[in-house]
């Protein structure tokens, strides 16, 4: 015989200082918990009675829609039970349901499985993370489709920023992972579109900080005095490799082969790991000497030029051994760099990508048209690339405040 009972989850405690309260049903020693749909403060349940508090400004109607809830349950358990003695306790919850609605997780982990192999791995990583993140909020894989609500998800951004500080952007990637889950499950046709209910969710973007070098801070890295021997040498030479070389990203940079680089056209032509496109362009001086510097005459085509990368077979055929060598290397390098910044004076922490920011500004500083930039940075929409111009506009705008009276 199945028991139900009311049960306000506490672990799930919201900013607000509310908890979801469950119909809980045990059979066999085995639980499944279905949303009643309410929420209320620990000190507004009464555990013993089953009932809202009086405390509570709607408890007399909240406590007639829980009962009708439990009676339902009730009816359905126990229909349940005498038409099959032997009814597992995942038919009772869909019973009480009503029409069977899809695990939401199941859908999703099934569905990151179909994914693996036509996304990149840091995208599927990402996804996969995502999910996992809002599994460990709810506090169970319990969670059906029709759980969702914006309340839920609001609460769960809130969530996000409260309890593991993550950021508005970091806020709404977690939160447009679980939308993507629901768009691809309303394509198959598993659940209606009417269950959608992102569309009343607003999600803040936050505003963006496009920090650079200018040039007399660029000059000042190149002069800086280095231990000679030392890492941050390469990763010096690596940044500024990039600010010369269209602003390339870190994982392109490392992984710059011989056949990458026509040296008698002084061109670079590769696959950019973002995009999957290839992309073409000639570098200047800066770049050609950086490169120069590393060449040697007996390299194979299918060499790296930068000594980064040690095991090549591996991190070219497996793809979770790419994405931790190529990260765990941009945290050294970032690690560096920032050394490199603190003895400089800035008066923000350096990075590497920071390279990329400073390539796009100082070349629209310097006349290049906003097209060739973005050509250069390989951006898909000219757009992207009106973000640096802004920034020149910013500028222009704090040394007319400065300067002119």
């Amino acid at each position: 015989m199945a028991s139900i009972k009311l049960i306000l989850r506490k672990h799930q405690l919201d900013h607000t200082g509310h908890c979801p309260l469950y119909i809980r049903i045990i059979k066999d020693r085995k639980t499944k918990f279905i949303t009643a749909g309410v929420k209320l403060k620990e000190s507004e349940w009464d555990e013993v009675k089953q009932k809202v508090k009086k405390n509570h400004p709607n408890s007399a109607r909240m406590n007639a829609s829980l009962s009708q809830k439990i009676a339902d349950a009730e009816a359905q358990v126990a229909d349940m039970e005498r038409k099959v003695k032997t009814v597992s306790i995942k038919k009772l919850k869909e019973a009480i349901k009503g029409k069977e609605v899809p695990n939401f997780f199941e859908y999703a982990y099934n569905r990151m499985e179909k994914i693996k192999g036509s996304v990149s791995y840091s995208t599927h990583r990402a996804y996969s993370t995502a999910i996992k993140k809002f599994e460990t909020y709810m506090g169970t894989k319990d969670v059906y489709f029709d759980d969702f609500s914006v309340t839920l998800l609001n609460d769960y951004k809130n969530y996000l920023g409260t309890s593991l500080n993550n950021g508005l952007t970091t806020q709404r990637l977690s939160v447009i992972v679980l939308g993507t889950i629901f768009n691809h499950a309303i394509k198959e046709d598993i659940i209606p579109e009417t269950m959608f209910p992102f569309k009343k969710l607003t999600l803040k973007i936050e505003p963006s900080k496009r920090l650079f070098l200018n040039k007399d801070k660029i000059v000042s890295l190149t002069d800086l005095r280095l231990i000679e021997g030392k890492k941050g040498i390469i990763w010096r030479d690596l940044f500024l490799f990039s600010i010369y070389a269209g602003g390339l990203r870190f994982g392109d940079v490392i992984e710059m082969k011989y056949s990458n680089y026509n040296q008698e056209e002084h061109k670079i032509s590769k696959s950019i790991r973002k995009t999957g496109r290839t992309h073409q362009f000639k570098i200047g001086k800066v770049a050609i000497d950086i490169l120069d510097k590393y060449i040697k005459t007996d390299a194979d085509n299918d060499d790296y030029i930068f000594p980064i990368i040690e095991n090549k077979e591996g991190y070219e055929k497996n793809d979770s051994m790419r994405y931790h060598v190529t990260s765990k290397h941009n945290k050294l390098a970032n690690f560096h760099l920032k050394k490199m910044g603190e003895k400089m004076k800035l008066p923000f922490p350096l990075s590497f990508h920071l390279s990329r920011h400073t390539f796009a500004t100082n070349a629209l500083n310097n006349g290049m048209r906003i097209e060739h930039v973005s050509k250069l940075m390989d951006h898909r929409d000219i757009s992207t690339t009106q973000i640096y111009a802004k920034i020149i506009g910013e500028e222009l705008d704090k040394a007319v405040d400065n300067y002119i009276f």
